[in-house]
């Protein structure tokens, strides 16, 4: 990537030489909202302070929506996104501050030297990913992606302006019914309803990076036209032009393109199949090995993420080259083994014209209603052909959320910490080490399990002394923990370094350390769990802590109390994890 300076200018007479406690010393640029400057806080450090515009400042609706969204948008971890450090939604005149990221546009840089070569663009692709994962997990929607929005800075892209729009946007006074904030070139076509924004989801943010990438790799929009209607017109009637994309990278923006937001992928699905999945190219290989704190961002927000507990197993008619790797439903993705042929729902679908064009668009709308293409597909569960784990329902009674083999990188992530001399890696198996007693966990699935679960998974304990610990209801640092050790199980609480046991199941066949794997299985029925080994029942145990409201699975090891044979290192191991949820 370029190491390029952003421009900066200089401050003009009636710029204020102050905000704050930060001191200006020059023009970033001008948007929507406002204007951005290039300032120091009150150590030295130079940050980028947003100064909101004037006519927006007396608007009290607007100080409440801007506040709201600031408090939002602060919970996105920074990967590939510029941190927001500091507001002050109360300031005459209101301001934000987030990092600065001393780096051009991709816009800036797309016109000035044209298409990214390979390596850059597959490295633009998966920051832009990587920060739509990390800003959707939080709960925002970005709104206004476009190239201008993508600061390419050394180490990583960097996306800017997530999340704050949607206080211009919603706020009547300065917004009507025939306004919206967002460039037409990059906007899904949902989003030119009769009332912006009123059901915009995270597919609008898939859709316009679709748009980003592909103006990245061809040095056009893939819907461009002589205006903003003929462009919107294109986006509603037409496919994407993507002539000058090639590959896999080509079939990912076409699948991001897709008319009907439910067929688009998530954010984390794109980030999966750039950086992990089967399909990934050398070029994306080589943007991560080229760039280290990109690979580490990556990593980072697949770590933070994983399975939805309410995702629906609907799949999608999805580029037969990518069908055995993606998955499609309301907002998440199940992965499939097989392509998945659409199937006609009896529903149409019409998109509504913009209020600017609705003289032409109503007239072609007319003839371009979109069919909603979905089957239910049911299957076992495992591996595809290309050894990517898959997700699928086993039967009529439960619906499969996770499946991993848990032999690399996919839910489950390798992670170390020197402190507790202790680490997750992959070695035939999920593995996980500890020099000294204690526990340590696992970075998996962050997503909140439903009430009714079933979790199961294969066990070796591979060193006297270890117990394998599986955490559920999990939050940090509190939930329940099934404790499987070489004579016994032990079921109880674990909030923050105290585990207390509520029961203990002696076996009167003990565990072989190093022997093969047992198949251990965790039925959470609402108040109550059920444990099973080898299919066969141990025992049931209320669930009694009204602190503990939900959470998450968790994988990782717990050491039995100091004993003659009880000394480390100590090790256990997982493999073949499967998670339903239950009716």
């Amino acid at each position: 990537m370029t190491g390029e300076r952003a421009a900066v200018t200089p401050l003009r007479p009636r710029d204020p030489r102050r905000l704050g406690d930060y001191e200006l010393v020059g023009r970033l640029g001008e948007g929507g909202m406002g204007t951005v400057y290039l300032a120091r806080n009150a150590v030295g450090v130079l940050v980028a302070v947003k100064m909101v515009r004037a006519d927006l400042a007396p608007d009290d609706e607007f100080r409440r929506r801007f506040r709201s969204e600031v408090n939002r948008v602060r919970q996105v971890p920074p990967f590939c996104t510029a941190e927001v450090l500091d507001a002050d939604p109360d300031h005459e005149p209101p301001y934000l501050v987030v990092e600065y990221v001393d780096g051009p546009s991709l816009a800036d840089v797309v016109q000035q030297r044209g298409p990214l070569t390979a390596s850059n663009l597959h490295g633009v692709a998966i920051g832009v990913a990587t920060a739509l994962t990390a800003i959707h997990g939080a709960g925002v929607i970005h709104r206004d992606l476009k190239p201008r929005n993508v600061l390419l800075a050394p180490g990583s892209p960097k996306v800017i302006d997530f999340g704050i729009a949607r206080a211009l946007e919603a706020t009547s006074a300065h917004t009507g019914t025939d306004q919206m904030v967002g460039t037409v070139a990059y906007m899904a076509p949902e989003r030119f309803g009769s009332q912006p924004g009123a059901s915009l989801t995270p597919a609008a943010d898939i859709f316009a990076w679709g748009g980003v990438v592909a103006f990245a790799g061809t040095g056009r929009t893939p819907f461009g036209a002589d205006s903003p209607t003929a462009t919107a017109a294109r986006i509603l009637t037409q496919p994407p032009d993507l002539s000058g994309l090639t590959g896999s990278l080509r079939d990912l923006v076409g699948y991001a393109l897709q008319k009907d937001p439910a067929n688009r992928p998530s954010a984390r699905e794109l980030l999966d199949l750039l950086v992990t999945g089967p399909q990934r190219t050398a070029a994306s290989a080589a943007a991560l090995a080229h760039q280290p704190g990109l690979r580490a961002a990556a990593q980072e927000a697949q770590a933070a993420t994983g399975y939805d507990a309410n995702r629906q197993l609907t799949a999608v008619a999805v580029p037969p080259e990518l069908a055995e790797y993606v998955d499609a439903t309301d907002g998440t993705r199940i992965v499939t083994a097989t392509p998945a042929p659409p199937v006609p729902s009896p529903r149409r679908r019409r998109w509504p014209a913009p209020v600017v064009a609705a003289l032409v668009l109503l007239a072609v709308l007319a003839a371009a209603a979109l069919v909603v293409s979905s089957q239910v597909w049911r299957g076992g569960s495992g591996t595809n052909s290309a050894g990517a784990p898959t997700v699928a329902a086993s039967n009529t009674d439960s619906k499969l959320l996770v499946s991993d083999a848990l032999d690399r990188t996919w839910f489950w992530q390798e992670s170390a910490d020197a402190k507790e001399q202790a680490s997750c890696s992959f070695d035939g198996g999920l593995v996980v080490r500890r020099n000294s007693a204690g526990s340590f966990r696992c970075r998996g699935p962050q997503d909140v399990e439903p009430d009714h679960l079933r979790t199961d998974v294969n066990v070796r304990l591979l060193t006297k002394g270890s117990c394998a610990g599986i955490w559920f209801r999990f939050r940090p640092y509190l939930g329940y923990q099934l404790r499987v050790c070489e004579n016994r199980f032990l079921v109880g609480t674990h909030k923050d370094a105290d585990a207390e046991v509520y029961r203990t199941f002696p076996l009167d066949d003990p565990i072989d350390v190093g022997g093969p794997p047992t198949k251990i299985t965790l039925n959470v029925l609402g108040d109550t769990v059920e444990v099973l080994r080898d299919d066969a029942p141990v025992g049931t145990v209320p669930l009694t802590d009204k602190d503990i409201t939900g959470g998450r699975v968790v994988l990782g090891i717990f050491t039995e109390p100091a004993g003659p044979d009880h000394t480390p290192p100590y090790a256990v191991a997982f493999d073949h994890i499967t998670i339903r949820a239950l009716p």
